[in-house]
């Protein structure tokens, strides 16, 4: 009796390359484990269905389409590009593009002028991920005169019937998307893969400035880090807080003022090293320490 066909997983695994895609995901971003680790086990998934084809047991294409859901700066459209890049890898989608629109993309302003909009960017984004951030605002129920439903009824349509050439990500924040697909059950139906994007921690938003910082050759002294920590914690505390949005927003500014606090000092010399370091006054000096003190006072 012949010996049962065998297949080596970890040799399809390697082969495949998503491996390295994954690798990336998890040096490129801070924090977020549990959305790495439903990362992996949806590349698990689809390199298995992937072996049962080449079996002659596969079913038919799985539902691709996803919904990334969680506050602002939490990473949705990073993953979604590692999302593409390793789609394409597994031979599910044709190319690793991912266009990223919202509802001003889709949706037109007057009659006649929403199917083309969304007939185009969906021609655009085939073969590859569409990425549609903050969904919701596609379906707004209290204006009667919308014309969002009718791109609704089109990205509907085409996910199912072409869901074999495009995958669709549709993001937001968790309780909108939620309302969201209770108002509209056809994007449920059609949505296989739920994605929840936690908060960073305090702690992991520091590593993520340092990340940022080394990126573009800053760094923060001894006392600009306990200042950073100050504020990160000041921050949280405050409305409109974007995550890591929010640290990349107030590094900017505080490279803002270290430039004028130089340039107000520009008859000294500077050495390299006070191009590239941000000291404490240039992070105190922000308006979040003003607003958390007049918050402590209330």
């Amino acid at each position: 009796m012949d010996a049962p066909e065998t297949v080596d997983l970890e040799a399809a695994f390697v082969a495949s390359g998503v491996g390295e895609v994954l690798d990336a995901l998890e040096r490129g971003l801070i924090g977020l484990q549990p959305v790495k680790r439903r990362i992996r086990e949806i590349a698990a998934l689809l390199l298995v269905e992937r072996l049962r084809r080449s079996f002659g047991v596969g079913s038919e294409n799985p539902t691709l389409h996803m919904s990334f859901t969680g506050n602002p700066g939490t990473g949705k459209t990073t993953v979604a590009l590692r999302m593409a890049d390793m789609l394409h890898r597994l031979g599910y989608i044709r190319t690793n593009q991912l266009v990223s629109v919202t509802r001003d993309d889709l949706v037109g302003q007057y009659i006649g002028h929403t199917a083309p909009k969304t007939k185009e960017i969906l021609k655009k984004a085939m073969g590859g991920v569409l990425f549609i951030d903050e969904a919701y605002y596609l379906y707004r129920p209290e204006n009667e005169r919308d014309y969002g439903q009718e791109a609704i009824e089109i990205l509907l349509q085409v996910m199912e019937s072409r869901r074999d050439d495009l995958v669709v990500i549709l993001a937001g924040y968790t309780d909108r998307m939620d309302r969201f697909f209770t108002a509209n059950p056809g994007f449920r139906s059609r949505v296989a893969h739920h994605v929840d994007f936690p908060d960073y921690s305090a702690e992991e938003l520091f590593l993520i400035a340092g990340k940022m910082l080394e990126a573009t050759h800053y760094r923060l002294d001894t006392a600009a880090e306990e200042a950073f920590r100050a504020y990160i914690t000041a921050r949280m505390g405050q409305p409109h807080f974007a995550n890591a949005r929010s640290i990349r927003n107030a590094l900017d500014r505080a490279r803002m003022r270290q430039a004028v606090r130089l340039f107000e000092n520009r008859a000294t010399p500077k050495t390299v090293a006070d191009l590239i370091t941000l000291k404490a006054d240039d992070i105190l000096k922000s308006r979040v320490f003003e607003q958390a003190t007049s918050l402590e006072k209330t």
